[in-house]
Protein backbone atom coordinates (compact mmCIF):
# COMPACT_ATOMS: atom_id res chain seq x y z
CA UNK A 1 0.00 0.00 0.00
CA UNK A 2 1.43 3.36 -0.55
CA UNK A 3 0.84 6.16 1.38
CA UNK A 4 1.61 10.24 0.87
CA UNK A 5 1.25 13.37 2.66
CA UNK A 6 0.27 15.88 1.30
CA UNK A 7 1.68 19.52 2.13
CA UNK A 8 0.81 23.19 1.59
CA UNK A 9 3.07 24.43 -1.04
CA UNK A 10 4.75 27.99 0.23
CA UNK A 11 4.23 30.67 -1.70
CA UNK A 12 6.47 34.01 -1.86
CA UNK A 13 5.43 36.90 -4.06
CA UNK A 14 8.07 38.76 -4.63
CA UNK A 15 8.29 42.65 -2.99
CA UNK A 16 8.46 44.48 -6.14
CA UNK A 17 6.15 42.55 -7.85
CA UNK A 18 3.59 43.45 -4.89
CA UNK A 19 4.72 47.34 -5.10
CA UNK A 20 4.06 47.12 -8.61
CA UNK A 21 0.55 45.67 -8.23
CA UNK A 22 -0.34 47.90 -5.38
CA UNK A 23 0.55 50.91 -7.87
CA UNK A 24 -1.54 49.64 -10.39
CA UNK A 25 -4.63 49.21 -7.84
CA UNK A 26 -3.98 52.85 -6.47
CA UNK A 27 -3.74 54.62 -9.79
CA UNK A 28 -7.00 52.12 -11.39
CA UNK A 29 -8.73 53.32 -7.57
CA UNK A 30 -11.73 55.76 -8.78
CA UNK A 31 -14.54 57.51 -6.41
CA UNK A 32 -17.97 56.96 -7.53
CA UNK A 33 -20.98 59.50 -6.67
CA UNK A 34 -24.60 58.37 -7.52
CA UNK A 35 -26.62 61.80 -7.80
CA UNK A 36 -30.36 61.85 -7.15
CA UNK A 37 -31.82 65.13 -8.67
CA UNK A 38 -34.96 66.39 -6.86
CA UNK A 39 -38.47 66.34 -8.64
CA UNK A 40 -39.46 69.41 -10.12
CA UNK A 41 -42.79 71.15 -10.49
CA UNK A 42 -42.47 72.49 -13.40
CA UNK A 43 -39.64 70.59 -16.91
CA UNK A 44 -35.86 70.88 -15.68
CA UNK A 45 -32.77 70.49 -17.47
CA UNK A 46 -29.52 69.52 -15.75
CA UNK A 47 -25.91 69.06 -17.63
CA UNK A 48 -22.42 68.78 -15.78
CA UNK A 49 -19.03 70.49 -16.48
CA UNK A 50 -15.98 69.22 -16.69
CA UNK A 51 -14.93 71.49 -13.89
CA UNK A 52 -16.02 69.38 -11.79
CA UNK A 53 -14.27 68.28 -8.78
CA UNK A 54 -14.13 66.27 -5.72
CA UNK A 55 -11.94 68.65 -3.12
CA UNK A 56 -9.96 67.65 0.07
CA UNK A 57 -11.50 70.09 2.91
CA UNK A 58 -8.19 68.76 5.01
CA UNK A 59 -4.85 69.46 2.18
CA UNK A 60 -6.95 71.16 -0.85
CA UNK A 61 -6.20 68.04 -3.26
CA UNK A 62 -8.76 67.86 -6.48
CA UNK A 63 -9.95 64.73 -7.86
CA UNK A 64 -11.10 65.91 -11.36
CA UNK A 65 -14.28 64.38 -12.77
CA UNK A 66 -13.25 61.51 -15.72
CA UNK A 67 -16.89 59.80 -16.82
CA UNK A 68 -20.74 61.06 -16.21
CA UNK A 69 -23.72 58.38 -16.68
CA UNK A 70 -27.26 59.36 -17.62
CA UNK A 71 -26.60 63.10 -16.94
CA UNK A 72 -24.78 65.24 -20.23
CA UNK A 73 -21.66 67.58 -20.29
CA UNK A 74 -21.88 70.86 -21.03
CA UNK A 75 -22.69 72.65 -23.84
CA UNK A 76 -26.05 69.88 -23.94
CA UNK A 77 -28.54 69.66 -21.82
CA UNK A 78 -30.28 66.33 -19.85
CA UNK A 79 -33.86 67.17 -20.12
CA UNK A 80 -36.04 66.30 -17.17
CA UNK A 81 -39.77 65.71 -17.41
CA UNK A 82 -41.98 67.75 -14.62
CA UNK A 83 -42.14 65.52 -11.15
CA UNK A 84 -39.51 62.97 -11.81
CA UNK A 85 -36.41 62.60 -9.90
CA UNK A 86 -33.05 61.88 -11.68
CA UNK A 87 -30.12 59.90 -10.89
CA UNK A 88 -27.11 59.87 -12.38
CA UNK A 89 -23.08 58.75 -11.64
CA UNK A 90 -20.28 60.51 -11.55
CA UNK A 91 -16.74 58.49 -11.63
CA UNK A 92 -13.52 60.97 -10.30
CA UNK A 93 -10.14 59.99 -9.91
CA UNK A 94 -8.94 58.82 -6.73
CA UNK A 95 -8.83 60.42 -3.54
CA UNK A 96 -5.38 60.81 -1.43
CA UNK A 97 -5.48 58.04 1.40
CA UNK A 98 -5.37 60.57 3.89
CA UNK A 99 -8.73 62.52 3.01
CA UNK A 100 -11.43 62.18 5.27
CA UNK A 101 -13.68 64.56 4.40
CA UNK A 102 -14.37 66.51 0.66
CA UNK A 103 -16.31 68.64 -1.16
CA UNK A 104 -18.05 68.07 -4.91
CA UNK A 105 -17.87 71.04 -6.34
CA UNK A 106 -19.05 71.96 -9.89
CA UNK A 107 -17.05 75.25 -10.83
CA UNK A 108 -18.82 77.53 -13.78
CA UNK A 109 -19.26 81.03 -14.45
CA UNK A 110 -23.28 81.21 -13.78
CA UNK A 111 -25.54 79.78 -10.79
CA UNK A 112 -26.60 76.54 -10.79
CA UNK A 113 -23.34 74.85 -10.18
CA UNK A 114 -23.52 70.86 -8.28
CA UNK A 115 -22.19 71.94 -4.28
CA UNK A 116 -21.96 69.44 -2.02
CA UNK A 117 -19.88 70.24 1.41
CA UNK A 118 -19.02 67.79 4.07
CA UNK A 119 -18.97 64.81 2.41
CA UNK A 120 -17.55 61.75 5.01
CA UNK A 121 -15.15 59.66 3.73
CA UNK A 122 -16.14 55.69 3.83
CA UNK A 123 -13.90 52.40 2.69
CA UNK A 124 -15.82 51.58 -0.59
CA UNK A 125 -15.19 55.27 -1.89
CA UNK A 126 -19.08 54.80 -3.14
CA UNK A 127 -21.37 57.83 -2.61
CA UNK A 128 -25.23 57.99 -2.49
CA UNK A 129 -25.76 62.35 -2.72
CA UNK A 130 -29.28 64.34 -3.15
CA UNK A 131 -29.17 67.14 -5.09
Amino acid sequence: MYTSSISTPTIHIDEAIKESLQTQQDNESQVIVHCYYAECNYLNRIRIWPSTFLIDTNEGGRSPLLFAENISFMPTWTFIPPHKRHRFTLYFSQLPKTCTQFDLVEEIPEPGAFIVRGIVRNREDVYHIHL
